[in-house]
């Protein structure tokens, strides 16, 4: 049996109809560009996650950029991140003129801690960049209160996941996205709340964040006529936020899904092969990837490849040993003794919304039988 890394297929099948009636009701409405369906997607996703304000904006990426230029975050100023994620997550850093400073991570919940932050602290760092990696979460308001820092959230891959009471998934107390100052998400089509193109969104509690931010995707104006500042042409447009309100209903049961399939792929005989992932404390995953860990990591991709299971390393280089963060780190590459194992380690095993039993124990066995042979 072959079993895909991703399948959004599946999920999106039940939904055809609406989708296809929210497409064309934005077609006919002819309103693209910040129009009824943005607005009524904010809305309704702030009010999901449980923050004041949600501002879409083009993608995930520029949605960094622009949270950080709403914080303050400029020229002379330093902004730590972790380099096991994502390039975007630091990618985004130099467009505001800041020097990304790059910190370790625990090597349980593969997330950043106070302790890996304060140890990249300088007097210039400015905020700090906190990574939800593959749908954990991170100790945001361990590090908010021990740096005295403000503190982004990139959430990218963490939509669903929660923060529970006493880690009883039924009594969530929080989600990613509404625990610092400021959060990012990326809506691309394989995350967890996916749109068919690019999309992504800020979110925060705060009022004058918001407006900054609402400011900064329209060109630096708040009215389209008098221009306050250097900004981006940087917005959802109306046609995924009309596919991602039909989504949006449907979320918590995808992420509860997910949550359970780590449960399920323990059941199979996961952690007798391989070390599974680990969830952080008082948090329930929505896990966007399933990533182990192996000393044979390079050969179970290619195995599993082989036998029509779908895996794959992600950040086999981490970022602060990409050729163009080099420039950033004048004195040497930054000593991440936890991040270059886990980039040595790590692969991904299928997860999805549908992902079924049978699908779960056809990895599990595929990957008994790549480590036997």
């Amino acid at each position: 049996m072959a079993v895909p890394l991703f399948d959004t297929a599946t999920a999106l099948a039940p939904l055809r109809g609406e989708l296809h009636d929210a497409l064309l009701r934005t077609a006919d409405g002819g309103a693209f560009i910040l129009g009824p369906e943005v607005g009524a997607f904010e809305q309704e996703f702030a009010g999901w996650l449980g923050a004041r304000h949600a501002v879409g904006v083009a993608n995930g990426t520029e949605a960094i950029t622009i949270a950080l230029r709403a914080l303050g975050v400029g020229p002379g100023d330093e902004v730590v991140v972790p380099s096991f994620t994502f390039w975007a997550s630091a990618e985004a850093i130099p467009p505001t003129g800041a020097t990304p400073v790059f910190c370790d991570v625990d090597p349980e919940t593969m997330c950043v801690t106070a302790e890996t932050v304060k140890a990249a602290l300088t007097p210039r760092t400015k905020a700090v960049i906190v990574v939800h990696l593959f749908g954990n979460v991170a100790p945001v308001a361990e590090i908010r209160r021990e740096t005295g820092l403000p503190v982004l959230e990139d959430a990218a891959q963490a939509a669903g996941s929660t923060l529970t009471a006493d880690g009883d998934p039924t009594h969530p107390i929080a989600r990613p996205g509404a625990l610092g100052d400021i959060a990012t998400f990326s809506f691309y089509p394989s995350k967890n709340l996916g749109g068919f193109g690019d999309g992504g969104a800020i979110t925060t509690n705060d009022d004058a964040l918001a407006e900054r931010v609402r400011t900064l995707r329209f060109h630096g104006s708040a009215d389209k006529v008098d221009y306050v500042e250097i900004g981006y042409n940087s917005r959802l447009d109306e046609l995924q936020a009309a596919v991602l309100r039909v989504q949006l209903p449907h979320l918590n049961a995808w992420a509860a899904h997910r949550a359970a399939s780590h449960v399920r792929y323990h059941r199979a005989g996961i952690d007798e092969l391989v070390q599974p992932p680990v969830a952080a404390p008082d948090a329930t995953p929505a896990w966007h990837l399933y990533v182990v860990r192996s000393p044979r990591a390079d050969e179970l991709v290619a195995g599993l490849q082989e036998r029509g299971i779908g895996a794959r390393a992600y950040y086999r280089t981490p970022v602060h040993r990409q050729a163009p963060m080099a420039v950033f780190q004048p004195d040497g590459l930054a000593d991440l003794p936890v991040t270059d194992e886990l980039a040595r380690t790590h692969l991904a095993l299928p997860i999805s919304a549908t992902i079924t039993e049978e699908q779960i124990a056809e990895v599990v066995g595929a990957v008994g039988d790549v480590l036997a042979g």
